[in-house]
């Protein structure tokens, strides 16, 4: 009950009315009015309380001294000399310019609550009697909901039936809807713009929104270490202040100097020069689809001088896709080598038959049956098509099988090879017929990407599993130069903390389990891949939405800005405080004076950090 009087006291309209009071004191005197009541004492108490009760719980509960001790201070000196609207005018501005603050905070949080509105609360369930509508809270993993054309998606599913373009562009920041179709996932709180469609449901409460928002709230609960320092030298300043306006009201013996100190050395600017920075920072990355964990994070990332890439899965799709079939018999057309390949590779479970197979369905290509099939797990594999003998596999399986290979194919194998591909050599009685190249894409903006952040950084480097020659291959098509292949995660951690030790501010950007060893020894983790692995997710410090590798650019960018501004700030703060303190201690200005310069220098701070939302 308390607490609400307090907050009733510190509102708008209160404030209003404690506006007025003040204003109607020099109205009477100008009307030669003589009033039997001071209406500067309602403005005392309707602006002074909430400062007053702030300074006790910081001082008996929190055991700080803090801003309001200073300004309940100097209210109460005010008083104590007979300066009633002196004080009335203190108390009135500085809730003044607590609400003011406020205003501008919560716009900076407004984020948060725009993807709250996001969450719908029911959804069309799909059972044996037709569909319903139905509460969030009766849906369940598995269950299939039917989402029609103009409708918010209520879970994360798979689509199961029909095809659609869904608007994400509240999560990933993405203008254009993107279209969706049979297998494709789908988000919470996305728009789906066309079609129907039918999905399964994969997660409810523990949706791709929810961790969006729980990182958000995160980030804004921890401190960074500059706002860390900050706190501890604001707890400085404050019985600073207080030991120099005594000394100034012993050395000159004017109790309004020493109030006017009291007022205008109060650390709030210094204090809110990080967190409202870090605050606005967050909230534009996160409608640029990324996700910070921490302030730390990202004033961090603004120092990072060196970005390590992970190949597989981050450069790249992560899709294995067949790009070439060569064929060095003329008996055989490249569509005879794709169609007696797949023939064999439909009995293996392997990845690169997987998709040697898709290729060949594509193509609409027919199968053979084949006799004695055998697969020998990391060579190949061998089967009888119509009486002839057939293998399939790697250059080593099929030189162990005694296939001949000429000098003029072995070059041109080693040519694909060359290229980063991996090769699936075909032969039919112990005769090399052709073969099939494949290959992960490219993503297509990675080179982009490379290029932006190339004036941004000292090193970008590729730490990668697979062997040299795609790495390097791959290197090249991004553009980076500095490529280290063949490496286990405990590799890429050495030579993470090599880089470290030459003193790089390093950056790890991955998709994969295995890379969460390396995005946590980093200075900065950040994860890939719409957030599906939580175990990549938990170790890094940041998250893009959607694989959405174009946003790492924005990111530097706006952590330069935003170390930019802390820094702006900070210096301004500081300065001000001096000088404002240094006028005061000579007589310059007095209590009403330093309580609007006070406020100044803090809207300045705050207004300067909320053009970080707009980048």
């Amino acid at each position: 009950m308390f607490m609400q009087f307090i907050e009733f006291l510190a509102g708008i309209k209160m404030t209003l009315i404690s506006a007025l009071c003040l204003l109607l004191s020099p109205v009477c005197l100008i009307l030669d009015v003589e009033p039997f009541f001071n209406p500067v004492w309602l403005t005392i108490f309707i602006s002074g309380i909430p400062i007053v009760f702030r300074a006790l719980n910081a001082l008996f509960v929190r055991r700080k001294m803090t801003s309001p001790l200073l300004i309940t201070t100097a209210m109460i000196a005010s008083i104590f000399i007979g300066e009633i609207f002196a004080a009335g005018e203190v108390a009135l501005i500085m809730a003044v310019g607590e609400i003011l603050e406020d205003i501008t905070v919560d716009k900076a949080k407004k984020g948060i609550e725009n993807l709250l509105k996001l969450t719908p609360t029911q959804g069309r369930k799909i059972t044996q009697d037709g569909d319903f509508i139905v509460d969030i809270h009766q849906i369940k993993n598995g269950d299939i909901l039917r989402i029609l054309p103009g409708e918010i998606i209520p879970t994360d599913g798979i689509i199961i039936s029909g095809s659609t373009s869904i608007n994400q562009a509240n999560l990933t920041g993405e203008s254009i809807p993107v279209d969706k179709t049979v297998n494709d996932t789908v988000m919470a709180g996305t728009l789906n713009c066309f079609g129907s469609i039918d999905i399964t449901v994969t997660a409810i409460t523990d949706t791709f929104l929810q961790k969006m928002i729980t990182l958000i709230e995160q980030a804004q609960k921890n401190k960074s270490p500059t706002e860390l320092l900050i706190d501890k030298l604001a707890s400085v300043l404050v019985p600073a202040s207080l030991l120099i306006a005594l000394a100034t009201y012993f050395f000159t013996g004017e109790i309004i100097r020493a109030v006017t100190i009291l007022v205008v050395f109060c650390p709030c600017a210094l204090v809110l020069a990080t967190p409202i920075s870090v605050i606005s920072a967050m909230t534009s990355a996160s409608k640029n689809g990324i996700l910070i964990k921490s302030g730390a994070a990202l004033e961090m990332m603004g120092k990072v001088d060196t970005f390590i890439f992970d190949k597989t899965g981050t450069l790249t799709e992560g899709n294995i896709t067949v790009t070439d079939v060569i064929s060095f018999d003329v008996r055989y057309s490249r569509n005879d080598i794709l169609s007696l390949t797949a023939s064999l590779e439909k009995y293996s479970e392997h990845p690169l038959a997987k998709a040697v197979i898709t290729s060949a369905l594509e193509a609409n290509l027919t199968f053979s049956s084949i006799d004695d099939f055998k697969m020998i797990p990391g060579k190949g594999v061998s089967g009888i098509i119509k009486g002839k003998f057939l293998i399939s596999g790697n250059l080593a399986f099929l030189q162990s099988k005694r296939v001949s290979i000429s000098d003029e194919q072995f070059y041109q194998i080693s040519q694909t090879q060359n290229q980063g591909k991996t090769l699936i050599l075909t032969a039919i009685e112990n005769d090399l017929i052709g073969y099939i190249a494949l290959s992960d894409t490219v993503r297509p903006d990675a080179k982009n990407v490379i290029h932006s952040l190339q004036p941004l950084s000292k090193n970008i480097v590729i730490l990668s599993g697979d062997n040299f020659a795609a790495a390097q291959y791959l290197g090249g098509k991004v553009g980076i130069s500095k490529v280290y292949a063949n490496l286990l995660p405990t590799d890429k951690v050495l030579a993470i903390q090599s880089l470290q030790k030459d003193g790089a501010y390093t950056c790890m950007i991955g998709d994969g389990i295995n890379d969460a060893p390396s995005l946590k020894v980093a200075n900065v983790g950040i994860a890939m891949g719409k957030l599906g692995n939580d175990i990549t997710v938990d170790a890094a410090d940041i998250a893009l939405i959607d694989n959405n590798l174009t946003a790492l650019p924005r990111l530097k960018q706006l952590s330069i800005a935003t170390l930019r501004t802390i820094k702006q700030n900070l210096i301004f703060s500081l300065f001000f405080n001096l000088l404002c303190v240094s006028i005061s201690v000579v007589g310059l200005i007095g209590p009403l004076a330093g309580a609007i310069l006070h406020n100044v220098s803090s809207l300045f701070v705050i207004f300067n950090a909320s053009k970080l939302r707009h980048k």
